[in-house]
């Protein structure tokens, strides 16, 4: 989009928030990067040159606007709404993994080359895979700078970067101001009367999104699937235990009207980023929620749905092996049948973890420990326990590579390839594991009746032709079908 210069200059003359995250517009008499939306008077149109990144902006030599807080703002909805190359990169380089394995390792999981990997992503985004993990790196540092007490040797070891030096000049760098002095900016800010109080030993953060956001399917799927232990709604809050890189975490994650009051409590800060980029994912925060709603509106029949509760997201999760081994244990059972039989399995094999503000107490097992479980043990029909089984030894021995960065149609190919996996349940893991916005669920029960109710076709096959008008974002269309029904996963809880 930075390239359609008369449609960026609109959007910043507007302060349209809806933009931010699309492009940054950097000011050539300032050397200031800001969001779309930035407050301050809006820069000559002279002045004005839009770049599709932070790290571009940071790579020519411009700094973060101080007001807009350009670096804070939601993610491009792009790299979550395409399967290509690029935006699985940039699913990884969000989840950490160049500064986990390295631009080598970033490619090796692309299946490409490292020169063609830095290629890609300098054409569209203006900066190579280390430049775009700076800016990352940049955007943690001054998170733990503002939210904790940490000593500052600390926070550039929990962001990522090799030395102190680099830190304190990439800090400078971006931020035109040192470490010392944006946390002494912070605790001015912290007297506002809208932050949140600290809680000893967690780091608290605001996650932003793009407006509308309908907060009740998103939360309330999230509260009452959660598995016992491993999940719980408590005091206004989603909670849920995280396994992550470096640690365990447990995080709290709240809807209010302008942002996701987000708490962790990590074992390792140097998990800092990737946990807020999982949550980020499973709450679906970086969508698009105006273009979605505008293609669904197109179908009358639809539309009155879309205008009754716009903005509402796909619930998604921060692990697609766990999900997928749910997914399993849900067909053809209640929500509370699911959750009944994914609490056994958490009993037995779950790692046990420490939640001194709540009651968590497990992570959810990994494959390679449900690998080791006796099928007879399972009290489910013999067929699923060979899904199962089956299932988790591909999770386990890597012959099933599930995660963000997978790719949806080769994803779909090799689980319709296991015994037991049918349509429902690919397109279900397609859509909260592997985050296609365009998986569809023609066959799931909840779609058809409410199809029927409204006048749409209710069998399969016709609703599919029907939905044709829908891609690509089915799977949102799927939520306000669901959303016509009175079950609990349409109710934030009380």
């Amino acid at each position: 989009m930075h390239t359609d210069t008369d449609r960026c200059v609109r959007a910043v003359q507007s302060k349209d928030a809806r933009f931010d995250g699309w492009f940054f517009t950097a000011v050539l008499t300032t050397r200031i990067y800001c969001r779309p939306s930035c407050p301050a008077v809006p820069p000559k149109v002279g002045n004005m040159t839009f770049l599709p990144s932070a790290a571009a902006c940071q790579q020519a030599g411009f700094r973060a606007c101080k007001r807009c807080r350009p670096d804070s703002s939601p993610g491009s909805p792009e790299w979550n709404a395409r399967a290509d190359a690029v935006a699985r990169a940039m699913r990884l380089i969000q989840d950490g993994v160049v500064d986990r394995e390295g631009v080598p390792g970033l490619a090796t999981r692309l299946g490409y080359s490292t020169r063609q990997v830095e290629r890609q992503l300098n054409a569209e985004l203006g900066a190579g895979p280390l430049a775009l993990a700076r800016a990352q790196r940049a955007q943690t540092a001054r998170l733990l700078i503002e939210t904790s007490e940490l000593p500052m040797a600390d926070v550039a070891f929990a962001s990522g970067f090799s030395s102190i030096r680099t830190f304190n000049d990439t800090v400078r760098e971006v931020f035109a101001l040192s470490p010392s002095d944006l946390r002494v900016r912070a605790a001015k800010a912290s007297r506002r009367p809208d932050t949140q109080p600290r809680v000893p030993g967690t780091i608290s953060l605001r996650l932003p999104f793009r407006a509308p956001l309908n907060p009740d399917n998103l939360f309330g799927h999230l509260a009452a699937t959660a598995v016992p232990g491993v999940e719980e709604w408590r005091d206004g809050a989603y909670r849920r235990t995280l396994r992550l890189p470096f640690g365990t975490g447990v995080v709290a994650l709240a809807p209010r009207p302008d942002h996701i009051a987000c708490r962790l409590a990590l074992t390792d800060l140097r998990d800092l980023t990737i946990a807020i980029s999982r949550c980020r994912w499973m709450l679906d925060l970086d969508a698009d929620p105006e273009a979605v709603d505008e293609q669904l509106r197109s179908d009358p029949l639809l539309a009155p749905l879309v205008d009754k509760a716009p903005g509402r997201r796909v619930p998604r999760t921060v692990d697609a092996a766990e999900f997928a081994v749910r997914a399993v244990l849900g067909q053809q059972v209640s929500t509370a049948a699911a959750r009944t039989h994914a609490a056994r399995l958490v009993a037995a094999h779950g790692e046990r973890v420490e939640d001194p503000h709540g009651g968590l107490t497990r992570l959810f097992p990994s494959p390679e420990a449900l690998a080791e479980l006796d099928p007879e043990a399972l009290a489910l029909p013999r067929s699923r326990r060979a899904t199962l089984t089956t299932l988790v030894t591909a999770l386990a021995d890597g012959s099933l590579p599930l995660g963000i960065d997978s790719d949806w149609d080769a994803a779909r190919a090799r689980l319709s390839a296991l015994p037991g996996f049918g349509p429902w349940t690919t397109e279900v893991i397609a859509m909260r594991a592997l985050g296609d916005p365009d998986a569809f669920l023609p066959s799931d029960l909840g779609v058809r009746r409410a199809a029927q109710d409204l006048g749409l076709p209710s069998t399969p096959a016709a609703l599919t032709a029907r939905a044709a008008g829908w891609r690509p974002w089915r799977a949102y269309a799927v939520q306000y079908l669901w959303a016509t029904g009175d079950h609990p996963v349409n109710h934030l809880p009380a």
